[in-house]
């Protein structure tokens, strides 16, 4: 057998190739058509909360994808690494996206007496006695009054975003200081991260708990877990790296992004999406075994109202989609270090997330709740998701283009340009 070197060389032109903007045109028109779908529904079903139902779903999967971005940028720099530095771009773009997912909060803030209960009952035992909510609920609302209220929603989510908005501020721009700062050394610059990202991550915990807890958890006020934050913690991880890996990889087809990705680096990010898919399906099972285990009506109510009533079948696919295929597929050594099956792997574990979030959302709505059938406004599930995607694809596309995509000054940059050996 021969040995290969395969020489490898740094282009003087690092910025996103044009094809993103090819890209961000197709994500345009895909937001079209949703759009024009999505209203269309809205003229068949009649149903205005269908849409809001709808919204809600895309705007935690749009979470997803940016906050998962922010968590997987913040564990780079602590964790160090070359594979760091292929992604440190996208997840940046990923990052900055967060204004307009605080725009798609906005509606769900406005009309939240249309999509929570809580925020419908002011008066738990006059509604208990009107037969409009049972007796758990009722308690249920009384006692979480002082934490689920509208004033507390609004002042809570606001600061959500403040918050998430700092950190993406300066990682953003110490980033793109790090790139043409000669005066400091790199363990300058390392520190500094690490000195924000390391406490950053406890903070992003604490806060994204928060945001599960107010936008998904409380849509059953009588449904608590202590999991829950830590679920929402992983999935946004297990998205994120996902579509950051498909972005990487269709950059690898244009400079410069084909001259930095190796098949080493690319395996070790197909290793580390193995990792999300091991603690997805630890953290969901324990959940679920804790919950069952204990066997209280209070507690198991929130799973009965997923698995009957039509909702058992998509509770498997759920558990077919998330982990059982990414899983056995990611086993492989072959399929991590092959572009395209690296690639379908990822797109499945998008659409599973879609899945996932469809199956926590939907059945915690009365009109959908053990009694899955098809109507005009279960499309919304599709179609607004679908738009609002397309929305923050748009975005995404411009925030990846005002960067190079290779970040520079940083000494893995000099391991990934070393030649890569292969056999023939």
């Amino acid at each position: 057998m021969e040995e290969i070197h395969h020489s490898r060389t740094l282009p003087a032109d690092l910025s996103a190739p044009a094809a993103v903007l090819q890209w961000r045109t197709r994500a345009a028109g895909v937001t079209a058509v949703f759009a024009i779908l999505a209203v269309l529904d809205l003229l068949l079903s009649h149903s205005f909360d269908a849409i809001l139902h709808g919204w809600l779903m895309g705007l935690i999967l749009c979470l997803s994808l940016t906050l998962g971005g922010l968590a997987l940028l913040m564990v780079q720099w602590v964790s160090g690494g070359k594979w760091g530095l292929l992604i440190r771009r996208p997840l940046e773009a990923m990052s900055r996206t967060l204004p307009i997912v605080f725009l798609m909060f906005l509606p769900i803030a406005i009309f939240i007496k249309r999509i929570y209960i809580w925020a419908r009952i002011t008066h738990p035992e006059q509604a208990l006695h009107n037969g409009l909510i049972d007796a758990m609920q009722a308690h249920a609302i009384a006692y979480k009054r002082p934490y689920l209220n509208i004033e507390g929603f609004w002042i809570r989510g606001i600061i959500y975003f403040l918050i998430f908005g700092i950190f993406t501020y300066f990682l953003n721009k110490w980033s793109l200081q790090r790139d043409t700062d000669t005066a400091h050394n790199n363990w300058y610059w390392q520190k500094k991260f690490e000195n924000l990202s390391g406490p950053g991550l406890v903070v992003y915990s604490l806060v994204l708990t928060g945001m599960c807890v107010d936008w998904v958890m409380s849509l059953d006020p009588t449904w608590f877990s202590s999991m829950f934050g830590f679920m929402f913690i992983v999935a946004q991880g297990y998205a994120g790296l996902a579509f950051v890996i498909l972005v990487v990889l269709a950059l690898s087809q244009y400079s410069p992004m084909d001259a930095v990705l190796r098949k080493t680096e690319q395996h070790d990010l197909g290793k580390l999406c193995f990792a999300f898919v091991m603690l997805n399906i630890y953290m969901a099972f324990s959940q679920y075994l804790i919950i069952w285990s204990g066997n209280l009506p209070n507690e198991i109510r929130w799973y009965m109202d997923r698995i009957t009533g039509g909702w058992g079948p998509i509770a498997g696919l759920d558990f077919l989609f998330h982990w059982v295929l990414p899983f056995f597929l990611l086993l492989s050594r072959d399929i991590k270090r092959n572009k395209t099956k690296l690639a379908r792997v990822c797109v499945i574990m998008l659409f599973a997330r879609c899945w996932d979030t469809w199956w926590l959302i939907a059945p915690a709505f009365p009109s959908e709740r053990a009694n899955l059938h098809f109507t005009w406004g279960m499309l919304e599930y599709i179609f607004v998701p679908g738009a609002m995607i397309g929305l923050w694809l748009i975005y995404f596309f411009t925030t990846l283009r005002s960067r190079n995509v290779v970040a520079q000054n940083d000494p893995h940059l000099v391991e990934l340009m070393e030649s890569q050996h292969a056999h023939a």
